[in-house]
C-alpha cells in the first residue's frame, strides 16, 4: 500500500512539473504598452516569485527539522521539495527572460526561454559559463536577487534532497 502511495506521489509530482514546464513556456511575457496591464502583470509576477519563495523555504525548513528519515511522509517532503525547486528554477529563468525581453541590452546572449533556462541553470549550479551573463543594471539587481535565493534556499534544498536520497535505505526488489 505505502509503495502504491508513494508511486503515486512520484507520478503526482511528474505532472506537476511537466505543467510547470508548460506554463513556462507558454505564459505570455510580451511587452506591454498598457501602462496599467503591465502594472498588473509585474505586480502579479512579484507576487507569483514571493509565493515560491515561500514555499521552497516552507519545504527546506521541513526538512532541516526532520532528524531521522520517517519513511512515506518523509519520501513525500521530499518530491515537494524537488517540485518546488524546480518551481523556483523556472520563475527566475522567466524572471530572466522578462528583462532581456522588456529591456534590450539587459543581458547578453540571452534570446530565448531556452536560454534564460540555461542561464538560470548555469546560475544554480554556479558554473557560468559566461556566454549569457548579465550586462545591464536592471538584469544585474535581478541576478544578484537570483544568486543570494540560489545560495540561502535553492542549494540547501537540493543538498537536502540529494543527501535524503542517498541516505535512504533501498527497498527490496522483488
Amino acid at each position: 500500500m505505502a509503495n502504491e502511495s508513494f508511486r503515486r506521489e512520484r507520478r503526482l509530482a511528474a505532472l506537476a512539473v511537466a505543467l510547470l514546464l508548460i506554463a513556462y513556456f507558454t505564459v505570455p511575457v510580451e511587452p506591454d504598452p498598457n501602462g496599467l496591464r503591465l502594472a498588473l502583470r509585474s505586480a502579479a509576477t512579484l507576487v507569483l516569485v514571493i509565493v515560491v519563495a515561500f514555499l521552497v523555504t516552507g519545504q527546506v525548513r521541513r526538512q532541516l527539522a526532520v532528524q531521522q528519515p520517517t519513511g512515506e511522509a518523509e519520501s513525500r517532503a521530499l518530491i515537494r521539495l524537488a517540485v518546488t525547486l524546480i518551481a523556483g528554477l523556472l520563475v527566475f529563468a522567466l524572471a530572466d527572460y522578462v528583462v532581456a525581453n522588456t529591456r534590450p541590452g539587459e543581458f547578453a546572449g540571452l534570446r530565448t526561454r531556452v536560454d534564460a533556462l540555461y542561464f538560470a541553470l548555469t546560475t544554480l549550479t554556479t558554473v557560468g559559463y559566461g556566454d549569457v551573463h548579465a550586462q545591464g543594471q536592471v538584469a544585474r539587481v535581478v541576478v544578484c536577487a537570483q544568486m543570494i535565493f540560489t545560495v540561502g534556499v535553492i542549494a540547501t534544498g537540493a543538498s537536502i534532497v540529494v543527501r535524503q536520497l542517498i541516505q535512504r535505505p533501498r527497498p527490496a526488489r522483488r
